[in-house]
């Protein structure tokens, strides 16, 4: 399982990496493996505000259909288009070219608060 040291982790399987003022948001290795083939993604709406822990868009697969959630509360700033047609760069690169969405957060040193690598590896292992 590949968990980038430079990344921030949320309890629910999304990934974060802070990029100037805005935070690119996605689903983890561990995530997309547990899923197995994505299929389809509902991308959320650019404009559109997020609280901490809400849904925000949803990932479905050969297996089964998961929401993902903010990791952070925020406006959705961007979303990856591209997943539309593609959903399964999600499973070939969830760190890259499968990102969700970018968020402009409403408080960013809310970001920190994240799990680090070692934390996330944790509770991925219990």
């Amino acid at each position: 399982m590949n968990v980038p040291e430079d990344l921030r982790y949320s309890k629910d399987h999304e990934w974060a990496r802070l990029e100037g003022d805005r935070v690119r948001v996605g689903i983890t290795d561990y995530a997309q493996d547990a899923l197995g083939d994505v299929v389809f993604i509902e991308l959320p709406e650019v404009g559109s505000t997020v609280k901490l822990d809400e849904s925000f868009s949803e990932v479905e697969s050969t297996k089964s259909v998961s929401d993902v959630y903010a990791p952070l509360a925020g406006t959705i700033a961007e979303v990856n288009t591209d997943l539309a047609d593609a959903p399964v760069r999600i499973n070939e690169d969830p760190y890259g070219e499968g990102w969700i969405c970018l968020l402009e957060p409403e408080d960013a040193a809310a970001y920190e608060s994240l799990m680090d690598a070692a934390a996330y590896r944790a509770l991925t292992e219990e």
